[in-house]
Parts: C-alpha cells; structure tokens; sequence
C-alpha cells in the first residue's frame, strides 16, 4: 500500500490506545490497524509493513471492522484481540436487531454524499446523521454533481433545514480542486470515511483524494443510480497524510437502540419537547405538546417531525432486544458526538 511503513502516529495512534496495552503485551505483541476484512483472517498494516493474520476461534470477523487497532504475536501471526474504539459505524443486522452490523471503526470523520440529483433523500441523508451521531463521529456533508445542477445552493439549503451547523459543500467531484476540498479533514494520524448510495461519486471523490484508479460503474439515467463500485470496505493511505475508508454503497440502513441519537439529529424537535407538559409526548394530540406549538408557530417543519416520529417507532421496536449495556455505550457516543471534538494533534 505504501512505499515505506507508516508509524504507528501517521496511522492514529496515541497514549489512549498503549492505555490499554499491559507491560507484557507492549513487550512481545504488535500493535497495527486493520486495512481489510476477510472471511477467516485479516489484512493489518504497522510499522513492520502489510501483515495478513489469522483470526482466534472465538474472535470472528464479523466483530473487526476496518480501521481497528489490534495487537497481534508476530510468531504465530495470529491476533491477539482488538483493542477499544474510539468511534464507530454501524447498523442493525438484517433480519437481526440484536446485532450489530460494525461498518468502520477509530474515524474522526464522516463524510457523508449525496448529489445536486434526484438521488437527494432528506429522510436518507437524516439516517446517515444518525449513525454519525450514535457512533461518536463528527459529520461533513457532501454533495457531488453540482456541475450538473443549475443551482446547487437550493441543495445546500435544503442540507442546511435539516443539519444546521453541520459543514457542507457542493462539488464537482471530478474537478481539479476536490481533493484540496476534502483534505482540510485529512492529516498525519486522521482518518475519514466515505458513506452513503451507490452512484452519488464516493469512489471518484476516494480517487481524487488518494491518488488510487477506482473502476466507476455507469449510472443509469432514468433512476441516477450506478453499480457497486466499491464492492468491500478497504483503507487507503492519503497523500500529505491520514487515511480514508471506502465503503460499498448501502441500500437499507437500520436503526435500533438509537434514541438518543435520533434526537441528535433532530434539535429543533429536542429543545421544543423540554417544555413539554408530559415527559413521554410523543409530539401528537397530547394536550401541552409545545413541539405541536412550535409547529404551528413555523419553528419546527411539520416534515421533519413526522421523519422523527417515524425513526423513533422503529428504533423503539429493534431496541427491546438490545441489551442495556450496548445500550448505554451507545448514549455515551452521541454524548461524545454531540461535544466539539478537538482533533489530534497532526504530526511532523
């Protein structure tokens, strides 16, 4: 991947992780990052280079996630376990709402794409804000084909509606200048991820950000939708530092055990329900509901309510089966997602 290994504070390493690390283990294991995941083993990149390592029996690989550390004993090349996370991105599994669907852990940020076409979903993008918000990691919001578009500022308010405060920008993601655009995130020891549905540009702007050839699959016209083209999750290093995590498009984003971070997402909504008369309002026929009064006076978009509402039933429904404990990490990264995050310090 790269001409000569990186160290361990170009990949994000820090006094956090060698925390968790006993004197024995700093002594005789290998910390290093997980670059790819495979069925029984994974691809893992440190100071002594690219290393693929086998998988304990009761480790398997649906529990790493691209961008783990794991520390790992360079004799049997095998991993020894995986070590805590500052941030993660998941989902609920299909067809099982207790488990966890871990897409990218350890990222500073996640940009997450759309386009100026009529691919762009407030609903959809408000889920993408969602798992930022419960996985502890700080969003930017990008939207590509704005060549195509005759007025790609109406897109960027209509972002603006629905995550105010949240950085956004419109690009052109073939354009000679998209890299410079995006590499204000990037840096010696930081690591950005790309999100979102097939087709919106992820892989061309991973391209121009890291050098790389990515094959682009043609989009159709009549739905703007293209191939797969980032078919598994991969990290790729980035020209003047840091690193970036390419996911495949995703169709179906599950959410369960959220509620916290719904709301996250929604503060307009969280700050008219504190005046609330009833703790548990719902937000409909209740007397006292100040978020109705607040929809009536202009304040919150009827719209935005009625996506709310709807994200807190099927979060409700999946968490019953989620346990308490996986519940209570989770209010602990949107706690940490909601709080500025200052970024680590950038080497060299």
């Amino acid at each position: 991947m790269t001409a000569q290994p990186p160290s361990l504070i170009d990949m994000g390493w820090g006094d956090d992780l060698a925390a968790h690390l006993s004197t024995d283990e700093a002594a005789r294991l290998h910390p290093a990052r997980v670059i790819g995941v495979n069925r029984d083993r994974i691809d893992a990149l440190g100071p002594q280079g690219a290393v693929t390592l086998f998988l304990p029996p009761d480790l398997p690989a649906g529990e790493l996630a691209v961008g783990d550390w794991i520390v790992y004993a360079p004799e049997t090349q095998r991993v020894e376990r995986v070590l805590p996370r500052r941030s993660r991105i998941f989902r609920r599994a299909a067809g099982d709402g207790t488990r966890e669907q871990l897409i990218v852990a350890n990222v500073d940020t996640l940009f997450i794409v759309s386009s100026c076409t009529l691919e762009f979903n407030e609903a959809r993008i408000e889920r993408y804000l969602v798992l930022a918000n419960a996985g502890g990691v700080p969003p930017v919001l990008v939207l590509t084909k704005a060549d195509m578009c005759p007025d790609p500022r109406r897109y960027l308010d209509r972002l603006a509606a629905i995550a105010p405060g949240v950085p956004a920008m419109a690009v052109n993601a073939k354009a000679p200048d998209v890299a410079g655009r995006l590499r204000e995130w990037c840096g010696p020891g930081q690591t950005v991820a790309f999100i979102g549905m097939s087709g919106v540009g992820k892989s061309t702007l991973a391209s121009a950000l890291t050098g790389l050839r990515i094959e682009i699959g043609a989009v159709r016209e009549e739905d703007m939708r293209g191939r797969h083209t980032t078919t598994a999750r991969r990290m790729y290093p980035v020209p003047g530092g840091g690193w970036l995590i390419d996911t495949p498009g995703m169709r179906e984003i599950r959410l369960g055990g959220m509620a916290q971070a719904i709301d996250a997402t929604f503060p307009e909504i969280l700050q008219a329900a504190r005046n609330c008369h009833f703790s548990d309002c719902m937000h409909g026929p209740e007397p006292g509901c100040a978020v109705q009064e607040a929809v009536a006076s202009g304040q919150v978009d009827p719209a935005r309510l009625e996506r709310w509402r709807k994200l807190r039933e099927e979060d409700a429904e999946v968490a019953k089966s989620v346990p308490p404990r996986i519940r209570r990490e989770r209010a602990e990264s949107t706690k940490r997602a909601a709080r500025p995050t200052p970024r680590r310090p950038r080497s060299g």
